[in-house]
């Protein structure tokens, strides 16, 4: 009778926690769905053709697109030719944002991608593997009335990528090839109000600078930036969660100081993860607010990495643990040869990282993709991380088969053990397929997600409801990952309950091979875990 009731108390248990998990992770995907817009914004611009004759051009005035003091545009380049222009002194001009709106901190980001509009002409032929070079400057303001503030100038090259659909005949003249976008601006802050961007197009046949380009008729402009209710939503899920993981951190760790005995490896992992996931949350953000920190999006790179190498790393030691088998386990160099691909992957995808958003922090104009050197080597970095990710879940899909071969062994001799030893066992298949099974629900959620997202318009319309569905993956999957990190530390924290006098060494019969085996793994008669506890079904009998 007592064995039955604690056993209902266990299951009801387990229910409760399971209950509460469930609630919380549909509230972070209604958060998203119901509350947050979409997470980003995409705003067009035209450039503005502008003439100036000065020398010199950028260390005297900038040239704006409208308002009280802007340029002397040109309506196009028959225009120009006209009036006898040279094509070094057009500038095309492009106002950040658009007129009667201002930029905000709470946008976070923005990127820029451009196009250009090439019409064909027979004597302006657009030739093949052609490059484009750009004179691009970049400044700021707060004010309409204060003078312009410059962040960065550079001289960019561009490849193009055009195609033309029709015969190349003098009655396809006019007509403008498609051509790929090209990347063209990434900053990591947005701490002004305005911005002006200013691009020449300079020419010179005797250097073969913007040469057999065509007839470039207009440069179009897509900017790309969070928004802002999207930024408050996402602030405040950080600043809910942080303090959330770190309770249970202070709690699971105080568990395992009070033990009699060192913590093994599986506990030290598991704790690892849990500060890896505090790094994520910790909503530093906050002070992009009021500081101009174009580093943030590589610091989040950062962080998110630390993370999923962590999160990697827990799973490969999570399966070894539970090998139930005679090889000595509780050791980190144990697993060097799983861990290692892990780590020169993330190495790989760090150095492209700083090859990329690194440089921008000086040049936000910069890609690595632009040259075929920094396409080779960004080819490299990813294709040598990929192989390091195929080798992991080579070792990880081969433990996985190996666990659960030893439980299909250990299960059938179950009966013929000491009780002791039996419990033990119990406690390792319980928690392994209760751990697996939730590990798979998350990773095919976020694929799930991770698919709608990218097929569905963005959000889901019913009656007058709308759903963003963009924002509900980005929060649901980002409270699923916490609440993945908060089970797992409640889960595997040490109780230090004592079930009765049946756990005693004499009572249960352990021989000293047995207790060995016990403390190999963190289920032992030390201090079992809260899974262990939970599933304890024969413990009191």
């Amino acid at each position: 009778m007592a064995g039955a009731i604690i056993e209902n108390m266990s299951t009801r248990k387990l229910c409760i926690v399971g209950g509460i998990l469930l609630v919380f992770q549909v509230i972070a995907f209604l958060v998203g769905g119901l509350i947050a817009p979409s997470p980003t914004t995409a705003v067009p611009y035209m450039s503005v053709k502008c003439i100036d004759v000065r020398k010199n051009h950028h260390k005297t005035k900038w040239l704006m697109p409208w308002g009280p003091n802007h340029c002397k545009k040109l309506k196009d380049f028959d225009e120009a030719v006209s009036r006898q222009i040279e094509a070094n002194d057009i500038v095309f001009a492009v106002h950040i944002p658009l007129p009667n709106k201002e930029m905000s901190p709470w946008f976070q980001f923005m990127l820029f991608i451009m196009q250009l509009d090439i019409a064909f002409k027979m004597d302006n032929d657009l030739k093949e593997n052609a490059e484009i070079t750009l004179d691009v400057s970049l400044a700021y303001r707060d004010d309409m009335f204060d003078d312009w503030e410059e962040i960065a100038h550079a001289i960019e090259i561009r490849k193009l990528k055009c195609t033309f659909g029709s015969p190349k005949t003098v009655e396809s003249e006019g007509r403008h090839y498609d051509c790929d976008f090209l990347p063209f601006m990434e900053i990591g802050s947005v701490a002004h109000k305005f911005y002006l961007l200013n691009i020449r197009l300079p020419v010179s046949d005797r250097r073969g600078i913007n040469v057999g380009i065509g007839e470039i008729k207009d440069i179009r402009l897509v900017g790309i930036h969070q928004n802002g209710g999207f930024t408050k939503v996402w602030f405040a899920m950080k600043t809910f969660l942080t303090p959330s993981i770190l309770i249970i951190m202070v709690w699971y760790w105080r568990r395992i100081t009070l033990m009699t005995r060192a913590p093994v490896l599986l506990e030290k992992v598991i704790f690892a993860l849990g500060i890896s996931m505090t790094f994520i949350n910790i909503p530093v953000e906050w002070f992009s607010i009021g500081f101009d920190w174009t580093w943030m999006l590589l610091f989040g790179d950062i962080r998110q990495g630390i993370f999923y190498a962590m999160l990697l790393s827990f799973w490969i030691i999570f399966c070894g643990e539970h090998m139930m088998d005679q090889n000595e386990r509780n050791r980190l160099s144990g697993y060097w040869k799983q861990v290692g691909p892990i780590a020169v992957g993330s190495f790989c995808l760090f150095i492209f990282d700083m090859c990329e958003r690194g440089v921008q922090l000086k040049n936000p104009f910069y890609s690595i993709w632009t040259t075929e050197v920094g396409t080779e080597l960004a080819m490299a970095f990813i294709i040598v991380a990929g192989i390091c990710l195929c080798l992991y879940f080579l070792f990880l899909c081969f433990m996985v088969f190996q666990v659960f071969r030893n439980i299909s062994g250990k299960q059938s001799s179950l009966p013929a053990m000491s009780k002791a030893r039996r419990l033990h066992y119990e406690g390792l298949i319980f928690r392994f397929k209760f751990l697996m099974l939730i590990t798979l629900a998350c990773a095919a959620m976020t694929v799930i997600f991770f698919i709608v997202s990218q097929v569905t318009e963005g959000h889901w319309k019913w009656g007058d409801i709308t759903i963003q569905v963009n924002s509900a993956f980005f929060t649901g999957i980002y409270g699923m990952w916490n609440l993945y990190v908060f089970a797992l530390m409640f889960l595997y924290a040490p109780s230090h309950k004592n079930y009765g006098d049946d756990q005693s060494h004499g009572d249960l019969g352990v021989t000293s091979g047995e207790e060995l085996q016990l403390t190999t793994t963190i289920t032992h008669v030390d201090g079992p875990t809260e899974v262990y506890k939970l599933a304890r079904k024969e413990a009191q009998e």
